[in-house]
């Protein structure tokens, strides 16, 4: 199965969506409830972190027998140091995203604490790609 949801910078009232659909479907298929929380959790911090940095974002989901698997693409600023990123509390989140109550520093962390496996791509000026893998056996 494979779905698709666009994401637009900037819009918090939107932030969302996706995982929500996410969490539907896997509840359909009978998924571990278990499972369906780590990965609400992880695509979720995903797609606030597309709609806080990004100027827009696509999140792709793949499911099978065997594991769900997010990729996260976004246009945006890229993140210049990932080993910086990953740790917990450091966020270049505006101001503005912080006064909202998002850009804690805790978006990265949270996703490898969920997923079974996790890689990001990012580029400088381009943009950043993570890839989460939920193992369902």
């Amino acid at each position: 199965m494979h779905f698709e949801y666009n994401v637009e910078g900037g819009n918090f009232t939107r932030a969302g969506y996706a995982s929500s659909e996410i969490k539907k479907i896997l509840k359909q298929l009978n998924v571990d409830i278990a499972i369906i929380k780590r990965t609400v959790v992880a695509s979720y911090e995903g797609e606030v972190n597309i709609v806080a940095h990004a100027y827009s974002g696509t999140i792709y989901v793949d499911i099978d027998t065997e594991k769900v698997e997010i990729t996260l693409v976004d246009e945006g600023p890229g993140i210049p140091d990932i080993d910086r990123a990953m740790q917990e509390g450091y966020s270049t989140a505006s101001s503005q995203v912080r006064e909202m109550g998002f850009g804690a520093g805790m978006g990265l962390p949270n996703m490898k604490k969920n997923a079974d496996l996790m890689e990001i791509k990012s580029e400088v000026g381009q943009g950043t790609t993570v890839k989460i893998t939920m193992l369902l056996k």
